[in-house]
């Protein structure tokens, strides 16, 4: 159980943050009850307008535990609590007083807006208010806990899954829990359609995307949670699109308009060998074979290797890089020089 522990003395609430909450840093930006000391590492609450129900309010996701020096007193509150509505309704003691925070009014950045009568700012027509933006921030809360995090993980190195599926399998089962705000162990199949709706309707994902997010689904709780609750999700259809492909003008017209040598034979390459733009800015020199023109290209996709052809156009240009760039190692070095050039990078030159 989390506990949100506050001191209070003359007039001053401290609020000590021993671990990063964004969720409660958020609720303290949005209601502008205090400013950071970035010295104390801690959230100062000026002013005595903040009254235990507006504390109620504030701390109701978890239980509150204040002390006040001034008089030696210890309480605690929201010890049986509620949670937050799943629909991330902003309680209504506390939006009134959001709303009711006029910027403008001097000497209102250093005061707490829960300190004197609310007064009704006015708002232009179809313009948010700046109260009403940063609520619409607040993420809710993450249920996948840790220990959920360590078995999944666990589960697909077992399994030699690639860094990145393992990244996109631990977003999608985190996100499905913070979207249904149910624990892993309490999700069904219900849950599993509305999640694939949301982030159809929603997050308008492609078909890609929501059957990698089926996928990550089903591995968790059909490898690691033993429970068959997403046998019933049908997968969504690819749309067939024919590629764009590029006339050979195009192209001449492409590689010639780049002035930078390295940056010309990362774009040559990639054409004239049909390279990903991962496995272009993961070529080494000793992968070129200059005698039978090919390319090796290691751990491609599905971690498969594979040869691939290499034009004279593009070998007669890469031996003149190499010989005046010194390259011994990598063909594109990044920064530092001891890792090559960054996919952000490659895609930023294209």
């Amino acid at each position: 159980m989390e506990v949100v522990y506050l001191f209070h003395k003359d007039g001053k609430t401290v609020v000590p943050f021993y671990d990063y909450d964004p969720v409660l840093f958020k609720q303290f930006i949005y209601f502008r009850i205090g400013s950071w000391d970035s010295a104390g590492k801690r959230f100062v609450i000026s002013g005595d307008g903040i009254n235990e129900g507006c504390l109620r309010d504030l701390f109701r996701k978890r239980p509150c535990a204040i002390y006040d020096e001034n008089s030696d007193s210890f309480s605690v509150l929201n010890f049986f609590n509620r949670p937050w509505d799943e629909a991330g309704i902003i309680p209504d003691s506390l939006s009134r007083r959001a709303r009711s925070f006029d910027p403008a009014r001097p000497g209102s950045p250093s005061r707490s807006p829960f300190a004197g009568p609310p007064v009704a700012a006015p708002v232009p027509a179809l313009q948010m208010n700046d109260g009403a933006c940063l609520a619409g921030s607040l993420s809710l809360p993450d249920l996948f806990s840790a220990g959920w995090t360590d078995r999944l993980e666990a589960e697909l190195h077992s399994r030699k899954y690639s860094p990145k599926t393992i990244q996109a399998y631990l977003y999608y089962n985190r996100s499905f829990c913070r979207r249904t705000q149910k624990r892993p162990e309490n999700a069904e199949g219900e849950d599993i359609k509305n999640y694939l709706s949301y982030l159809d309707k929603t997050k308008n994902l492609s078909a890609s995307s929501m059957n990698l997010a089926i996928s990550a689904l089903k591995f968790f709780y059909g490898n690691v949670m033993k429970k068959n609750i997403v046998a019933e999700s049908r997968r969504p259809r690819h749309g067939k699109k024919l590629p764009g492909v590029l006339s050979e003008s195009e192209v001449k017209k492409l590689l010639d308009s780049e002035k930078n040598p390295k940056h010309r034979l990362l774009l040559m390459l990639a054409y004239s060998s049909g390279l990903r733009v991962s496995e272009v800015v993961a070529l080494r020199i000793e992968h070129v074979d200059f005698k039978r023109r090919t390319v090796l290209v290691r751990s491609g996709k599905g971690r498969v290797d594979r040869y691939t052809l290499l034009s004279d156009r593009a070998a007669e240009f890469l031996l003149q890089y190499c010989s005046l760039q010194n390259i011994t190692g990598w063909i594109f070095p990044g920064c530092p020089e001891d890792r090559h050039l960054s996919i952000r990078s490659a895609q930023t030159v294209f």
